[in-house]
């Protein structure tokens, strides 16, 4: 193995070994979670090794750089993962590669996923997401207030080429991750009173994965931890 296969080696397994030990705090089967790993500004290469190390699971979250990733990796039959702020220009051209696309937070951007999807003949797997922010706090992340899910949730189920799979939230800057992740908790309950089957849950990051395993994240998205800093933007 080359020195940059070692030192990807030796963090994912440091990353894996660390969602275990939440799944068992938790009382939870590791095998419940899945590790998204975030490659953004990371080339190609990286995506291999990873693929090489037995990664399935890939999140991206600027659409240029993840359409000539996808492309580039394509023989490597990962799910590809969209994961940042989409643009409702963008969400056609994003659904042709990407096979779930967890930003949703606004019913404009149905139309183009359902557009780019029936265009590369596939379904792609959608996860709302929802903000955290507390009702007080001013402009932050990107999601949508929970009271708009079953909207949200009504407009994605419409549409034939897309499937509701479940929630997707980030912590707020400035609080602590595990009381954002208990609200997490009580909006993934009701949301699952009304649509059962839409039970993934992605939360947690490099930083907080634990607080996210605890409140029953299903996929956690990690991207230093596993990759080291990101190198700088070209």
């Amino acid at each position: 193995m080359s020195e940059r296969s070692d030192e990807v080696a030796a963090r994912l397994a440091d990353v894996r070994r660390r969602i275990a030990s939440a799944c068992v705090a938790a009382g939870r089967d590791p095998g419940e979670v899945t590790l998204v790993a975030v490659t953004k500004f990371f080339p190609a290469s990286d995506v291999r090794i990873l693929a090489d190390l037995g990664v399935t699971d890939v999140g991206e979250n600027r659409h240029q750089e993840a359409e000539a990733k996808a492309a580039e990796c394509a023989d490597l039959g990962l799910t590809w993962h969209f994961i940042g702020g989409l643009q409702s220009n963008k969400a056609a051209a994003v659904a042709t590669y990407a096979d779930v696309v967890e930003s949703v937070d606004r019913a404009k951007l149905v139309t183009g996923l359902q557009r780019g999807a029936h265009e590369r003949s596939h379904t792609v797997d959608v996860l709302l997401q929802v903000s955290l922010d507390p009702p007080d706090a001013g402009a932050a992340r990107s999601g949508a207030d929970p009271a708009d899910l079953d909207a949200l949730a009504g407009a994605v189920q419409a549409a034939d080429r897309l499937r509701l799979r479940g929630l997707m939230a980030v912590a707020p800057l400035g609080e602590d991750p595990a009381t954002a992740f208990d609200r997490l908790a009580v909006v993934r309950r009701r949301f699952l009173h009304d649509h059962p089957g839409a039970d993934l849950l992605s939360a947690g990051m490099s930083g907080d994965l634990d607080d996210a395993i605890r409140v029953g994240a299903t996929h956690v998205r990690v991207g230093s931890a596993v990759l080291g800093s990101r190198p700088p933007v070209k």
